[in-house]
């Protein structure tokens, strides 16, 4: 991934129970030895077991992205997932943190609480990844990998009013992700489901790249870094945007 232009990377700690993995810690070595940044997000919140992870495998950045389906889940959860952040940045003040923010699906009418998730994880938070949020996720409990668009919209409003840096995730492919950031104008962009190997029946294999696909991937990312710099498609203002 790193010889074909990717220039950050992430891996998942699966379980609390079985957290040393010694592959991903060779990964975040041969990572930063060629100067690329290295995300780690654990599929858990135990804050013994999440400073043991660190400790251990000692990231550039550490990644959360539980689910807040409503304003409910994010009043049970959001204040001690905030501290929780905020202990590791105190432990660790070398490490980034990064907070998945979840967005509707494009054209979707969910009532998602993208803008309070945000202000609440923002003091704790390095930077914020936009994953679309479907309520019925496929890892339960956690954004992402759904494979689907989210509301490009919602995300360009937040891109422009949250004080940190935007990284858009969310159905990104080789084939939209050049529009995907002339629309959004995101600090960064992220794919998993779209860059995927797929199985005999077309499926997405978690966990393994194509490669053809991520080369791709990284040519139309910086294709739009280069009409971005010369000032091609100049953004027009949301309330003149068509919708997506």
């Amino acid at each position: 991934m790193i010889a074909l232009g990717v220039d950050r990377i992430g891996s998942v700690i699966l379980s609390e129970k079985d957290w040393k993995v010694p592959a991903i810690r060779e990964a975040i070595i041969v990572s930063k030895e060629a100067g690329v940044k290295h995300s780690l997000i654990p599929l858990f919140v135990t804050k013994e077991a999440l400073f043991h992870s660190v400790d251990y495998y000692a990231p550039d950045i550490i990644h959360f992205c539980e689910a807040f389906a409503d304003e409910a889940s994010l009043k049970m959860s959001g204040e001690a997932l905030a501290d929780l952040q905020i202990s590791i940045r105190e432990r660790f003040p070398e490490i980034e943190i990064m907070r998945t923010i979840p967005v509707r699906p494009s054209k979707g009418e969910q009532n998602i609480p993208t803008f309070d998730v945000a202000k609440c994880f923002e003091a704790a938070s390095d930077y914020f990844l936009v994953d679309t949020s479907l309520g019925n996720e496929p890892v339960h409990g956690f954004v992402g990998i759904t494979g689907h668009t989210c509301d490009w919209m919602v995300a360009r409003e937040l891109t422009e009013t949250s004080p940190l840096p935007i990284i858009l995730a969310g159905g990104l492919s080789p084939e939209n992700v050049y529009e995907a950031i002339m629309e959004v104008r995101p600090f960064g962009v992220d794919s998993c489901t779209r860059t995927n190997a797929v199985d005999g029946d077309g499926r997405p294999i978690r966990f393994r790249k194509d490669t053809n696909a991520v080369r791709a991937f990284v040519k139309a990312v910086r294709q739009a870094e280069i009409d971005l710099s010369s000032g091609q498609n100049e953004p027009e203002s949301l309330g003149g945007r068509k919708g997506l």
